[in-house]
């Protein structure tokens, strides 16, 4: 199928508002419950589509996938320019405000820092940010929103530091490019496998590794735990998807 095209005509847009529908900054502007909910489920579809069909994804995939209408989607978003960048902006805000949340809120430097980084997961920045690259104009707010994130996150690290919670070797790149890396799907084992619990966990061995020595470690690991017996099945499993998919008899 493809793209649904984009309307022939950009509605009117609030004044003082971004063609979103939002406040300067990405922020969303005085809006209902229902709508500022619906903005969030556009905007999470779209990142999740993005990533999985790129840029190009056809739109009312992504209000289906929403649980909106394909006119809904355009009263927020009235073309694909303005969800793609609606998408990159609304990322770097949820991160900015995480930032200052658990500065405010962690029981402690290195929970902050844990806190974070699931967060930074769970936006899944390290896979959006390279399908949408490119079909972004990156200007003054956009770039100083992306500019504004390198600070803060390096004041979380250096905070946990200080306390003695976080190893003194580890630096900015360690946290930034291990949650970068652990955002991005495995090829065709995320439909086998609940890969976003998994990076979850793995995120957890990783932090763990990052503690200085005589601070404990978390006591259990969260799910799934993948056992050499399950390894094999999901290969197993792909091998047969793979043979199915190019119409080959089973060897």
């Amino acid at each position: 199928m493809g793209a649904a095209a984009d309307p022939p005509q950009t509605p009117g847009k609030t004044p003082g508002t971004t063609p979103d529908g939002s406040a300067p900054g990405g922020r969303p502007g005085r809006m209902r419950a229902d709508a500022l909910r619906n903005r969030r489920l556009i905007l999470d579809a779209a990142r999740d589509v993005f990533i999985e069909a790129g840029p190009d994804a056809p739109l009312d995939e992504i209000a289906r996938r929403a649980g909106v209408g394909i006119a809904t989607l355009y009263r927020r978003f009235p073309d694909r320019d303005a969800l793609i960048r609606g998408v990159v902006m609304h990322t770097f805000t949820v991160l900015s405000d995480t930032v200052q949340a658990v500065r405010e809120e962690a029981a402690d430097p290195f929970d902050a820092l844990r806190r974070f980084m699931h967060v930074a997961l769970d936006e899944k920045i390290g896979a959006a940010m390279p399908a949408l690259v490119g079909r972004v104009v990156f200007d003054d707010e956009l770039d100083n929103a992306r500019r504004g994130l390198g600070s803060p996150i390096e004041e979380l690290l250096r905070d946990a530091q200080a306390a003695g919670l976080v190893r003194p070797d580890v630096a900015f790149g360690d946290i930034t490019l291990m949650v970068i890396r652990l955002c991005r799907p495995l090829p065709a084992v995320a439909k086998l496998l609940v890969d976003d619990r998994l990076a979850h966990r793995q995120l957890d061995i990783y932090l763990d590794g990052l503690r200085s020595d005589g601070t404990p470690a978390r006591h259990s690991l969260p799910p799934p735990l993948v056992t050499l017996a399950d390894f094999d099945r999901i290969r197993a499993e792909l091998h047969a998807a793979h043979e199915d998919e190019n119409g080959s008899a089973p060897g």
